[in-house]
């Protein structure tokens, strides 16, 4: 679906109510919909009928079939948060599409058959984009929100460091961050039906954790936290990155 500036234009003010990106997308998702008829005042434009798109669009299932007969892995990576699925989440303060296994599988073409396993990316402190200052609305709810002064005296990580990640890539907004949510956990495991869980900020718990390139050079406790997570929601954790940097992931897994 191409967004067009009337779909950026249509969510600048009224999606300022949930905090929402406003980058159009969910307005022009309603747009596919209801423009079935032809009717719409903006008309609906896929990709393919875009000619200046051309050399980069084709069927998605050609890349697929080729990739099942060679028996390649192929990775799908979901949209946003399982809270934030509009099916599934805190209605209104969801986005515009399902953002479960099952509704990635769907949106990808792939049928479920195919699936060989689901991993849940989970973090040690969760997060929503922060509340627009002058509007007075609000990205949804969170179990026992936090400081982020609070969450550099525990970790001994720096404000300024904590302040710089948690700054929105999209909207460039400050994020909200929270408690650890067991509920939410458990409830995303199902949604998710999750093989393996990679846990994200472990630096969050300790900043000694920055240090720890294999699992047993974890603090004790960040170990006992993670031996939790995994009684919670009946999971291994068999990912675990120890700082913002792709580079520093202690692999676990027996696969």
């Amino acid at each position: 679906m191409i967004i067009e500036p009337g779909d950026l234009e249509a969510e600048q003010a009224p999606m300022r109510t949930i905090a929402s990106t406003g980058k159009g997308g969910g307005h022009a998702a309603s747009r596919r919909i209801l423009g079935r008829s032809g009717e719409l005042s903006i008309p609906v434009r896929l990709a393919e009928d875009v000619p200046e798109l051309a050399a980069y669009v084709r069927p998605a299932r050609e890349i697929l079939d080729e990739a099942y007969r060679r028996g390649h892995r192929i990775l799908l990576e979901g949209t946003q948060g399982t809270a934030l699925s509009m099916f599934h989440g805190e209605y209104p303060h969801v986005t515009s599409r399902d953002t479960t296994t099952s509704g990635t599988l769907a949106e990808a073409g792939i049928g479920p058959r195919r699936l060989r396993g689901a991993i849940l990316v989970t973090r040690t402190y969760p997060i929503r984009v922060k509340d627009p200052d002058d509007e007075g609305g609000t990205s949804g709810p969170m179990s026992q929100e936090i400081t982020f002064e609070e969450l550099s005296q525990r970790s001994g990580v720096g404000l300024e460091e904590i302040t710089k990640t948690e700054t929105s890539s999209v909207s460039r907004r400050l994020r909200r961050i929270a408690e650890f949510d067991r509920d939410l956990l458990r409830r995303s495991v199902e949604l998710n039906g999750a093989a393996d869980i990679a846990l994200t900020f472990a630096d969050y718990l300790t900043v000694d954790n920055q240090k720890a390139q294999h699992y047993d050079q974890l603090t004790d406790d960040t170990i006992r936290f993670i031996e939790e997570v995994e009684q919670v929601s009946g999971v291994p954790v068999s990912l675990i990155s120890t700082r913002f940097d792709i580079r520093v992931v202690i692999d676990r897994r027996r696969w």
